[in-house]
């Protein structure tokens, strides 16, 4: 969307309320506005200091000479009005406000946050926020938060009325190999809400998948159009919070908004083609799935060099309605010719091709099972052997892939150090690998076209 252009793109930003001490919230967004190679301008507004991290404040907005595009604001609630109206007359790009203490702390911040509201809609300024942790978007290097660090670059923008769990999620993501397009934490949603951070999500070209973390939604019926008309463009995922009695009265506290009954959030993703995620975790497994492979229909094959994992993965993709398929005569001819196999190999899907497996053996069965036309799309499990040959494994699914471009390619190589380096080189490559059965399963689920 265009009125948020020079929010996620801004070539000037003003920190208000830049703080010298170190490990407070002003101090903290002047340092994340500073870091990067960025050639962006960054003001530092405070009347009470002469400069923060060796850039000279000015008293106000208005002091300074030049447009601004994004102004983040981190003052005492109390003050926020009078800030936002003098940004609001600097006609600034856009606001966030990082303050609390609005709608989500009773009816005098109710009051306060009906108050900003007005003040930007009516000179036409966005707002996100206020009790937000802001956002980022780590492919122009902008921090606008006082998050612990710019995470890496990628196709997931994250959406997240939580601005905590954005910033556990960005230390998280340094152990990962998948990245951000955006990560967005909107808090209270006085002024820009889900909706618009939607529409913009959807018409970015570095965006592929949205994730989001939902409490409440506050816009009721228009919420479902925009869910309806964005998920057939690009695939959302949702975790709600508030599902309980407990989580509800919890939500009420933090955000300000209200839960709602939990079945109906349920009937409303699957009416407009959310996917629904249980965990933080799944939802951004299943992210990284979708930002890096095809989607497919719904028939499935599994190979592994250990039984009992077979097993375990054929129980969860049927619990989760994720289809096995029949291997046809033409594929155990391939694979009963002599040589081929180990004698002693299942030949059914799941296709055990027995622990002491090199290699070769999986490179046959991987071939062989992507030959069949109705297989559409391919779990390898690894487990570890003294002899398993875990980064040969790794490219030889690589080279798989570059053949088989249409079906998607999930990987399970199970273990720790000693798998690791396979399992980089998977995913160096856009490979998703799990170290958990049921989350490859849920992966490949969030891949079946429904």
């Amino acid at each position: 969307m265009d009125k948020l252009n020079r929010i996620f793109n801004p070539k000037t930003l003003a920190i208000i309320g830049a703080k010298p001490e170190e490990k407070s919230v002003g101090w903290g967004l002047m340092k994340n506005a500073l870091q990067g190679k960025s050639k962006r301008r960054v003001f530092a507004v405070n009347p009470h200091h002469k400069e923060v991290l060796g850039v000279k404040c000015v008293p106000s907005v208005m002091s300074i000479q030049e447009e601004v595009d994004l102004a983040v604001i981190a003052v005492p609630a109390k003050i926020v009005p009078k800030v936002v109206e003098e940004c609001c007359q600097k006609k600034v790009g856009g606001m966030i406000i990082i303050s609390s203490g609005f709608g989500e702390s009773g009816k005098e911040g109710k009051l306060l946050e009906d108050k900003i509201k007005e003040t930007a809609r009516k000179a036409g300024v966005p707002l996100i926020g206020p009790n937000c942790l802001g956002v980022i978007r780590p492919g122009n290097l902008l921090n606008a938060t006082f998050a612990p660090a710019l995470p890496k670059s990628g196709e997931i923008a994250f959406i997240s009325q939580s601005g905590a769990l954005v910033d556990s999620v960005i230390d998280e993501n340094f152990k990962k190999n998948y990245g951000f397009s955006a990560l967005i934490s909107y808090g209270n949603e006085a002024d820009v809400t889900l909706a618009d951070f939607l529409w913009w999500a959807v018409e970015d070209p570095k965006t592929k998948v949205i994730a989001l973390y939902l409490e409440g939604i506050k816009e009721g019926r228009e919420i479902m159009n925009v869910f309806s008309e964005v998920s057939a463009k690009k695939p959302i995922l949702a975790v709600k919070a508030g599902r309980s009695r407990a989580g509800k009265k919890a939500v009420s506290s933090h955000t300000g908004s209200l839960a709602g009954e939990y079945p109906v959030y349920q009937a409303l993703f699957k009416q407009t083609g959310v996917a629904e995620a249980d965990t933080v975790r799944e939802l951004f497994s299943s992210a990284k799935a979708l930002a890096w492979q095809p989607k497919c229909e719904n028939g499935i094959a599994i190979v592994t060099n250990g039984g009992s994992c077979g097993v375990l993965l054929a129980d969860y993709c049927q619990e989760l309605g994720v289809k096995l398929v029949e291997l046809s005569e033409e594929t155990l001819k391939k694979l009963n010719k002599p040589g081929v196999m180990h004698p002693a190999y299942s030949g059914r899907n799941p296709l055990d091709v027995v622990g002491d497996a090199l290699s070769d053996k999986y490179k046959s069965a991987i071939e062989a099972l992507l030959e069949q036309p109705d297989i559409k799309g391919l779990i390898v499990v690894q487990t570890l052997q003294i002899m398993t040959e875990t980064e040969k494994n790794a490219k030889i699914i690589i080279e798989a892939k570059k053949k088989w471009k249409d079906k998607p390619i999930i990987a399970a190589f199970l273990g720790g150090p000693i798998t690791a380096p396979g399992a980089k080189i998977l995913e160096d490559n856009h490979i998703p690998n799990y170290g958990d059965l049921k989350e490859a399963a849920l992966a490949i689920k969030s891949l079946i076209k429904k």
